[in-house]
Formats: structure tokens, C-alpha cells, sequence
């Protein structure tokens, strides 16, 4: 089945085929023409499933130029706002439909003029907030709300900040709902804002043909050498490493960078011009690491990424699907590794109640142990002394266990160190 077969407005379809999408994924064959028909839909998919398309491409066959923002699109993160107004662009790219992103982090004033002009709205729910007291955006002529990641929307406490938004919005409207999981409070807000919806669920289901699943026992102290070990001898492409913290992505960041090893974190302390910058990076693959926590790398798109590692495992099942659904794409192999030590150990059991997921022990390969440096002074962000390291606990007595001498240290010298720009300063 083709995009033709879905019977899309030519101005939408030449886009969609100018720009090499070929075939409909699962949940866009089943929520297009749901959606066209002008049903309210609940669609379960987890990354990577193409549910922007699958709302975006029947929502921008319904705006009319010129007649003021007519379609909401809520967003938990402002990585994921821009994500999507990026996709919506580009089916949108031989129209004149203006699509615009609002969210936090940076300066609203330029955001009252893109408002005016804006007929598709793509935004997180505190920035809405804002303009709406400000009286700055008009919501009257909104026919169309999306609630995309409903579940991060209630891990993130935005849940009533969504209630209120819907509260300015027209009684007369289509809803659409995506979310990875459906939870009961998700059932309750489906019950209470969604008319007699059309449920699809799609989930992704884990190719083991393409996509293997291991875990690695090591002490807590030793988790960052081997990590380097992995990155630098058994990672022939870009990564992506989950830490549980803002504080760990930071530290993890900027020892990753003192082995030579390109990294640029994201998360949510972070602004919103350099989180950009991080993600852009990794794409255009002038760094190999990109370092995150798990809400600021919600709903990113980014392809080839070779292997996923956890350096802090994920709490849940979930959790760890939404992680390694970024790997093993199109047909592309990939590799999901979690590092366990002995503060893992109940989150990973967690996971591992889901039995369709396949984990694998795998055995510790010799590797030399490193410095870690959990305290880092330096004059501005993203800048730091390389020397300085004084006394570590990582530096343990253990420390040569796994010492494999001067033939391992030569080949560290190769792989990520000249890779790319030099992004040291950057974040």
C-alpha cells in the first residue's frame, strides 16, 4: 500500500513523495483515514512508528490559509515541539500553510508576530499558558487539538496545565491522543475530552534479527571505563548514552570528553539553543555520543544511530522500549547495551518483568580502568580544566584489574578522537 492509496490532497502527497517516503507505516494506514474522516483518535505507538505523520499529513488537508490557527499540537519538550513543526514543514512544503513552534527557554516577544501568521500551532503547555494570559494567541478558530505523549505528559506534571489549555479551546473540535502507554489517568482524560474515539494501537515490536539486546555486570566504579572501552572499540556508529540525571548526563559529558571522545549532552537544565545545537550535532554527525536523559530525548528522530546504552537502566519496561526503539531502523542493525552495577539492580529487575524483551548476559571483555571525575569547577559551562583530578573514589584499589597494558592504550588512541569538529566548548 502506497501514500496514493490513501487518497492525500496533492499539494500533501507531492511533498511526502518528493522527500522519499515511499510506503505508510502501520498506525498511519490506520489512523489517516480515521482522522480524515474527522473521527477523534486514540493512537498507541512508541518511537519511531511515524505518528507525526500519521496525524500530521489528514491535519494539514483540514487548514484553510489565512483563517488564523486552526489546529493545537501539545508537546511535553521543546526537542519534541521542534521536531514535529520540522515534519509538518516539510509535508507542508508546497503550500503556503505557516507552521510555527512555541515553548520555554527562550524570548516570547518574537513569538507574538509568528502567532499572528500561524495557522498550525505546535507548542509545549506552559508557553501556551503564557500567551494565552498575555492575551497574545487567539484560540477561537481551533478545529483540530493533538495531545502528542500523553504518558510524558503526566510524568512531567503537565497534565492540568493540558486541562486548562483545553478549557480555551472550542467545544466543537476534533481530538486526537498519542500516547505509549495508556494509563488509567490517561483513560479518564480520553473519557472526558474525546467523543466516541476510534482506538489504534501499534506497537513496535523489537526485530531480534536486527536489533541485539545485552547487559554487561560490572562495579559502579569501573561502569565508566568500560563504557569507554564500548564507544571506542565496539561502536562503529553514532550513540546515544540514557543517563538517569541531569547531574550524571553533565559529568558523564565532560569525562567522555577528556578520553577524546566526542559527546554533547542534552537535557532539560540545558537552553534550548544548545540543546538544539546537541541534537543537530549527532545528526550531522559531527560528534558520535550524544548523552541525555530520557525526557529531553523524547520523540527524537535521529537515524543511524548504531547503539543505545543505559548507562543508568531505565526504571521500567517501557522505559527501556522507548530507549532502544531508537536503533535497528529501517532495516539497519543495532545494539542496546546496559552497563548494570549494584544500584541498577532494582530498576533492571523492573524490566525485566516484561518477558518479551530478550536480554542477554554478556561477558566483561578486558579494558583499562580510567579516571572518573565526579567534581568539575571550571569558569562557564561546557569548559573545564583537564588536569586538577586529585583523589578519586573511581580510582579504587581495584584500579588495573582490568589493565591490558600499552597494546590496549595504543588502540584508544584511534576511533573518536578525530572524528568530526571539535565541539569541546560547545555545550
Amino acid at each position: 500500500m502506497g501514500f496514493e492509496e490513501l487518497q492525500l490532497q496533492p499539494d500533501i502527497l507531492k511533498a511526502v513523495i518528493r522527500h522519499g517516503f515511499v510506503e505508510p507505516t502501520a498506525i498511519q494506514k490506520k489512523c489517516i483515514p480515521e482522522i480524515k474522516a474527522g473521527h477523534d483518535v486514540v493512537g498507541q505507538s512508541l518511537t519511531g512508528s511515524g505518528k507525526t505523520a500519521a496525524f500530521g499529513l489528514p491535519l494539514l488537508e483540514k487548514i484553510h490559509i489565512g483563517k488564523g490557527i486552526q489546529a493545537l499540537i501539545l508537546a511535553p519538550t521543546r526537542e519534541l515541539a521542534n521536531q514535529v513543526r520540522d515534519t509538518l514543514t516539510i509535508f507542508a512544503s508546497f503550500t503556503r500553510i505557516e507552521i510555527t513552534a512555541i515553548y520555554g527557554g527562550i524570548g516570547i516577544n518574537p513569538q507574538f508576530d509568528a502567532l499572528k501568521h500561524a495557522e498550525v500551532v505546535v507548542a509545549t503547555p506552559g508557553r501556551i499558558l503564557d500567551h494565552i494570559s498575555r492575551k497574545t494567541i487567539d484560540l477561537r478558530n481551533v478545529k483540530i487539538l493533538v495531545i502528542d505523549e500523553a504518558d510524558k505528559m503526566f510524568e512531567m506534571g503537565f497534565i492540568e496545565d493540558v486541562r486548562e489549555i483545553i478549557n480555551y479551546l472550542p467545544a466543537k473540535r476534533q481530538t486526537l491522543l498519542f500516547s505509549a502507554t495508556i494509563s488509567s489517568s490517561i483513560h479518564q482524560l480520553i473519557k472526558t475530552y474525546l467523543k466516541n474515539p476510534c482506538s489504534i494501537k501499534e506497537q513496535i515490536h523489537v526485530d531480534k534479527t536486527l536489533l541485539k539486546q545485552i547487559y554487561y555486570d560490572v562495579r559502579q566504579h569501573e561502569k565508566f571505563s568500560l563504557l569507554v572501552y564500548l564507544l571506542k572499540n565496539k561502536t562503529p556508529g553514532l550513540a546515544i548514552a540514557f543517563c538517569g540525571t541531569r547531574r550524571e548526563v553533565d559529568v558523564l559529558t565532560k569525562n567522555l570528553r577528556m578520553q577524546n571522545i566526542h559527546a554533547m549532552a542534552v537535557h532539560g537544565g540545558l537552553s534550548q539553543n544548545r540543546r538544539s545545537h546537541a541534537v543537530d550535532s549527532l545528526k550531522k554527525e559531527n560528534i558520535q555520543v550524544l548523552v541525555a536523559t530520557d525526557v529531553a530525548a523524547r520523540g527524537l528522530d535521529i537515524k543511524n544511530i548504531s547503539h543505545i546504552y543505559n548507562y543508568d537502566s531505565p526504571k521500567n519496561s517501557d522505559e527501556y522500549t522507548h530507549r532502544i526503539g531508537r536503533t535497528a531502523r529501517a532495516g539497519n542493525s543495532g545494539e542496546a547495551v546496559t552497563l548494570l552495577s549494584e544500584r541498577d539492580h532494582e530498576n533492571f529487575r523492573n524490566v525485566m518483568t516484561d518477558r518479551s524483551l530478550h536480554i542477554q548476559k554478556e561477558q566483561l571483555p578486558s579494558f583499562e580502568i580510567l579516571k572518573f571525575v565526579r567534581e568539575m569547577h571550571s569558569g562557564r559551562e561546557g569548559h573545564f580544566p583537564r588536569r586538577n583530578f586529585g583523589r578519586n573514589r573511581s580510582s579504587s584499589p581495584m584500579h588495573g584489574r582490568y589493565n591490558t597494558g600499552s597494546h590496549q592504550r595504543s588502540r584508544f588512541s584511534r576511533g573518536f578522537g578525530h572524528h568530526g569538529k571539535n565541539n569541546e566548548h560547545s555545550v
